[in-house]
């Protein structure tokens, strides 16, 4: 396995299985050096969201790069204000215009119960699936997916939608496995993305992931992305340091025992918990 290798997704494009997180990389020249970076280290798998508020500099460090736009797997979202079908076709408009893009390879609903809408939540996300799959039809948009979506919120999409999401992009990691929404994705050949693998940095202090780490000369970072691997999610390490940026993509030259396996998805709660999509407050 490399950073090139994919998964397959449920419409037969083709994913790398480790992408380039962006989410708290502040615009300008640090969003741009660190994408730079990334694809130096050979990263080929970009994930930004319209929410980051630096598509345009992800964009710059994608073309300054060099290398060819079809070799690069490029992900964004849809933020929670451009709700409905009106909206979300002017926010890929301008994802696309921002990125300096022709096409996405994948584009996700952010959050599927924002507070504006919380009593038609259902309606408006249909209205956004609409738009979003008129985008695939139109060549701007390869797949379609969404992010922090729980069961109830996929059965309600799947009601009217004609192209199935391919993705499900969560908080996912050994504090929070997440079974329920995984286990709803796999069954429906859903790809599980894990945002924030690392949890929110607490999960380096966490003394079992220590002593693995310790035991494969591995670092805590590498052996958690290396369970997300085994476990068959996408993980999006996301760093602005060239040196941790070459660091998390060393997980390919060592596996997890079962029983070291075992250990970690047993860490819940450890290094925080998912938000609840139907309680945040944006």
């Amino acid at each position: 396995m490399s950073l090139t290798d994919t998964y397959t997704l449920n419409n037969g494009v083709k994913i790398p299985v480790v992408g380039f997180g962006t989410w708290q990389t502040p615009d300008g020249n640090i969003a741009e050096s660190s994408v730079l970076a990334a694809l130096k280290a050979g990263y080929r798998h970009i994930d930004t969201a319209a929410a980051y508020g630096n598509q345009e500099s992800v964009g710059r460090g994608i073309r300054k790069s060099g290398i060819p736009r079809d070799e690069i797997f490029v992900t964004t979202k849809l933020w929670n204000k451009d709700h409905g079908y009106q909206a979300a076709k002017q926010a890929i408009d301008r994802s696309l215009m921002e990125l300096g893009l022709d096409y996405l390879d994948l584009y996700l609903i952010h959050w599927p119960n924002p507070v504006d809408f919380r009593n038609r939540w259902q309606e408006m996300n249909a209205e956004s699936w609409r738009a979003m799959e008129e985008a695939v039809q139109a060549g701007k948009i390869r797949a379609i997916g969404v992010s922090n979506f729980h069961a109830k919120h996929l059965d309600e999409l799947l009601k009217t939608a004609t192209i199935q999401p391919t993705v499900n992009q969560i908080f996912l990691n050994p504090s929070d496995l997440q079974p329920e929404v995984t286990a709803y994705n796999e069954a429906h050949h859903i790809l599980s993305e894990a945002y924030s693998p690392l949890g929110t940095g607490k999960i380096f202090k966490v003394a079992e992931l220590q002593d693995i780490a310790a035991n494969y000369d591995k670092t805590v970072a590498q052996v958690v992305l290396r369970w997300s691997l085994q476990h068959g999610f996408l993980p999006l390490p996301k760093s602005v340091h060239p040196e941790r940026i070459e660091e998390n993509a060393q997980l390919f030259d060592f596996e997890l025992s079962e029983a070291d396996m075992k250990v970690i998805d047993g860490l819940h709660g450890q290094a925080g918990l998912a938000a609840d999509p139907d309680t945040t407050d944006f």
